[in-house]
C-alpha cells in the first residue's frame, strides 16, 4: 500500500496563535520540511500542531516533535498537539513522552477560521 503523501498547511488564526496540520507520514524524509515550517514561524504565543491525519510517525518523528517542544518552551511559546491519531498516541505511550505535550481534542481551529 503506497504512503499518504506528506503535506503542511499553516493557518495564522490570529496573532500569536499558528496552527500546523500535518498529514501523510511524519518520518526521517518528512520531518525536516516540518522543522523547517515550525522554524519560519514566528515564536509567538500558541502554536497547536495538527497530528490528526499523521498515518505513521516514527522516531525522527518523535524526536522533531520533542526538540520543537524544547525550542518553543524556551522561547515562552505553548505547544499543543492536536487531535492526536492513534498511531501517533502510541508511539508517544511506547516511549513515556506523552506526559511532555498537552494534548487537545480536534477541531484543532475554531469554526470562523475554517
Amino acid at each position: 500500500m503506497p504512503a499518504a503523501p506528506f503535506s503542511l498547511a499553516v493557518t495564522t488564526v490570529c496573532p500569536g496563535w499558528a496552527v500546523i496540520a500535518v498529514a501523510g507520514e511524519l518520518d526521517m524524509d518528512t520531518s525536516p520540511h516540518f522543522a523547517q515550517a515550525v522554524e519560519a514561524l514566528p515564536a509567538e504565543g500558541l502554536m497547536s500542531v495538527d497530528l490528526s491525519a499523521v498515518t505513521f510517525m516514527d522516531s525522527e518523528g518523535l524526536n522533531t516533535l520533542l526538540r520543537i517542544r524544547r525550542r518553543l518552551c524556551g522561547e515562552g511559546v505553548a505547544l499543543e498537539l492536536c487531535g492526536v491519531s492513534d498511531r501517533v498516541r502510541r508511539v508517544l505511550e511506547l516511549t513515556g513522552t506523552m506526559s511532555l505535550f498537552t494534548l487537545k481534542a480536534p477541531p484543532c481551529l475554531p469554526q470562523t477560521a475554517r
